[in-house]
Order: C-alpha cells, then structure tokens, then sequence
C-alpha cells in the first residue's frame, strides 16, 4: 500500500446505531474512539431523544449526544421509529434503516445486540438493523430505489449492560487500552451529565472494559459480537487469544 493511501474498509464509514442518545458511548464508546485516531470516520445514528428516561428531557440529552459524538470525532443524525420505550420490529422500520445504509454505504455496522434480557428498545433495534443490512443489498426494494444497493462487510453487536452479552457468539476483543482512548471514552460518557449524575455508569463500563482486559492481558478491552462468522485471509493476520489469565 502507498504512503498515505488508505483501505477499502478504512475510507468507509463507521455506521453505528444507538437506541437512546447514551448507548453507543456506554457501549462502545471506546471502539468509536480508537477506530476514529486510526483515521476511520464515524457516523452515528440515534433512534430517540430519550423522551422516556427517568432523567434529563430529550432536549438535554440531545445536546449531551452531539457533545459525546464530538469527542469521538463522530457525526451524529437522530430519526424517530416509534419513540423511546415503544420501538417495534416493522418492515418500514427496517426499510428506513437501510435507506440510511445505502446512503451512507458503510463497511462495518454497529448495533445494540439481540439479548432480550435489556432495555426492549435495544434488541429489538438489533434486530432491526439486522434486517436492515439485509434489505439494503435487495435491489428490488421499491421504497429504496432511488439509491443503489450496499453490502456491508460485517455486523457487530456491542453490549449497553452485562446482562446483553451474548451467551452464543465468540466475542471479538477491542484493545481499547492506551490512555488517550480511555480518555476520550471517559469524557464521551461523562457528557451524558444527566444519566452519569444518576448512577456510576461510568465506572460500571470502564469496570467491565478492565475485566475484558485482565483476562486477556491488557488493561482494557470492549466485546463485540460477530452477526456472521468471521473470513480470515490468512491465519498469520489473527491477533492472539484472549487467554491469559
């Protein structure tokens, strides 16, 4: 590759979709981060104002959102589905989604993961996008016509809490570790003031990005889950396994 010259996947956008204005900062906040100081752009699409949240009103968390994405060097757009707490699984949802994947015509997509033990927004907007990958590569899809069919390279689910990891894909490790990323993630969730003022999320994500680390001999690591099996183009380009403690 020529000094300078970038790859296929690095000149494509990061597309990353968050149910509520805080989940892609809590939930892989520090991937954003680090993909963005590679020289990868990314874009985030937030499906709520969090009208329905327990604190901060959707002009607030808003703001918060757009502040956070400027931090990770993102650029953010919100659009409505049904509204926060009321997210359904509808073909016009996921024709909507893959409009915005057409448009953008990102390599890898990051969604909320499909646990159903969660927030109900957040799986059933997993599944959304799952569909709406798919839907974006169909060429006959009347409503999408006006814009050319995109194949995405992967889908990656990120996990908002614990409780929505999944139990049946192979995580694949971020090393999130060097300073500058856990500074920059830390900032990113500490600008949503309205949630981190209520409950230590903070420390709950680094807490669960130090685990990840231990175990695998680093100071930090995020899991994401692979929707399909990985291609690998030569067994000499697979990091190390995460078993090291």
């Amino acid at each position: 590759m020529k000094p300078g010259s970038k790859s296929k996947i690095n000149s494509a956008p990061l597309l990353v979709f968050g149910a509520h204005p805080d989940d892609i900062e809590f939930g892989c906040g520090g991937v954003i981060a680090k993909e963005n100081r590679a020289g990868r752009a990314a874009h985030f699409v937030i499906c709520s104002r969090g009208e329905a949240g327990s604190h901060g009103t959707p002009a607030q968390r808003a703001a918060e959102a757009k502040c956070a994405a400027r931090i990770l060097g993102a650029t953010v757009e919100f659009i409505e589905l049904d509204g926060d707490s009321h997210f359904e699984v509808r073909a016009a949802h996921a024709i909507k989604l893959a409009g915005i994947i057409r448009r953008l015509r990102p390599a890898i997509v990051l969604a909320p993961s499909l646990v159903e033990n969660q927030h109900p927004d957040h799986w059933r907007l997993g599944q959304l996008v799952r569909d709406a990958c798919r839907l974006a590569r169909y060429g006959g899809v009347k409503e999408l016509r006006k814009l050319p069919p995109h194949a995405i390279e992967q889908l990656f689910y990120y996990a908002v809490t614990p409780e929505a990891e999944s139990k049946e894909a192979t995580p694949v490790l971020i090393d999130v570790s060097a300073p500058e990323i856990v500074s920059a993630w830390t900032a990113a969730m500490e600008a949503h003031a309205s949630q981190v003022s209520a409950r230590n999320y903070v420390e709950l994500q680094l807490a669960r990005a130090r685990l990840r680390g231990l175990r695998a001999g680093i100071s930090h690591a995020i899991a994401l889950f692979p929707n399909d099996p990985l291609v690998i183009g030569s067994l000499i380009s697979i990091g190390r396994s995460a078993r090291k403690f």
